[in-house]
């Protein structure tokens, strides 16, 4: 059938018409992303930020016999609803650890209570007329200041908002990476080794891969399911413990290293193979001395990939119970500890409107370690990768 010229040019005209609206819709769908991650950024960042300052006041405080016996008895009347009961409770300690103190009187800068500290901040507080006026008299004296909250990062979970932290949540986060990565890492690297170098192509094989792919798919939720019933139910690891949640997590980690790492394989030319065997050399001498060296920035990458997506779950480790109240450091991969996704879930959950902070500031403190993590695992491959 012949067309006309003009035919053929509304025809084009038509084609171009239809490329012009998906460059366009291709184009406002990834601005609207940028803007929604804007967005999100932006919100924690207001949220956020205010959680790296806390509120102190200057205070007299009376280290008496009286005291020592009822810490509020440290303070005048006027500053005891002020300070923060966590810091009152170490008053006789103080004493106790250090006798010089007994019978002196000492202005001190002190942690403020959460209410002191959201008035400062211009939020919602639950001072009445004469604190919030006593705050001011104070604020305009040099005596009531926000500064950087070393707390935060110092102490572990409490109930009262002035003096929660990280500290215990990102120390158990550490110790169930650490055991995440001592399981994960030899057992994926070596499967994918076998897979790939080793393994004949047949339907057992060809059936672990499908499998392998299907489980780096599922809901972590089953994760956290199977680790309850294998590790808590059958091998009575201790509950709430780095070394339940580290190896939950490193079942969830396993099929992401094993896929990473066999694509990395790969990657490596097959004359490389050629030359080691045209040496003399054995199939395992030829993948460990010439294969795994030329390929390990790819599966560097994605073991970082893999422990950076571990570290971000919560779901798994809700389930073997890591969600504790752990307010001091643990001590040991087998005592009970919480990691920080489930302290930022925990403090979400508080009714006290001082915990709004602290849930944006953990997420922002997740957040810079997940990027952290995520461009070093840029960089190294960067670095380190061959092009052939």
């Amino acid at each position: 059938m012949n067309h006309s010229f003009e035919d053929i040019s509304a025809q084009l005209k038509k084609r171009h018409r239809k490329s012009a609206r998906l460059k366009w819709m291709s184009m406002g769908a990834l601005g609207l992303a940028g803007l929604f991650l804007v967005l999100f950024f932006a919100d924690m960042l207001v949220k956020g930020l205010p959680a790296f300052q806390q509120a102190q006041v200057q205070a007299e405080v009376q280290y008496t016999e009286q005291a020592a016996e009822i810490p509020l008895a440290a303070l005048d009347e006027e500053m005891r609803p002020l300070v923060s009961r966590g810091y009152l409770r170490l008053i006789p300690q103080r004493m106790e650890a250090d006798s010089d103190l007994l019978g002196t009187t000492r202005t001190e800068w002190v942690l403020a209570d959460s209410a002191v500290d959201q008035y400062l901040k211009g939020h919602k507080t639950s001072l009445n007329a004469s604190q919030q006026a006593v705050v001011d008299r104070l604020a305009s004296e040099g005596r009531a200041e926000l500064k950087f909250n070393t707390t935060f990062f110092t102490k572990g979970d409490s109930k009262m908002a002035e003096y929660a932290g990280i500290a215990s949540a990102a120390f158990g986060t550490m110790m169930t990476l650490l055991v995440t990565l001592a399981v994960a890492f030899p057992i994926g690297v070596m499967t994918a080794v076998y897979l790939e170098e080793f393994a004949p192509d047949n339907r057992f094989t060809q059936l672990i891969e499908i499998n392998i792919n299907n489980l780096a798919a599922i809901p972590s939720i089953l994760f956290g399911l199977l680790g309850l019933a294998i590790f808590i139910g059958f091998f009575g690891v201790p509950r709430s413990s780095p070394v339940v949640g580290g190896l939950t997590l490193a079942l969830m980690t396993l099929p992401v290293i094993i896929i990473s790492t066999r694509s990395a394989l790969r990657s490596v030319p097959d004359s490389i193979r050629h030359a080691a065997f045209g040496v003399g050399c054995s199939r395992w001498q030829m993948v460990r001395d010439h294969v795994l060296p030329v390929s390990f920035p790819g599966i560097l990458t994605g073991s970082i990939i893999g422990l950076a997506q571990a570290m971000g779950e919560t779901a798994p480790l809700i389930i073997v119970g890591m969600v504790a109240f752990i307010p001091d450091i643990t001590g040991s991969f087998t005592e009970a500890a919480t990691v920080l996704p489930a302290q930022i879930f925990t403090w979400a959950g508080e009714p006290d409107k001082a915990f709004v902070e602290k849930t944006s500031g953990g997420i922002l403190v997740l957040l810079a370690v997940l990027i952290f993590m995520n461009a070093t695992a840029v960089v190294l491959r960067k670095k380190f990768e061959r092009r052939w």
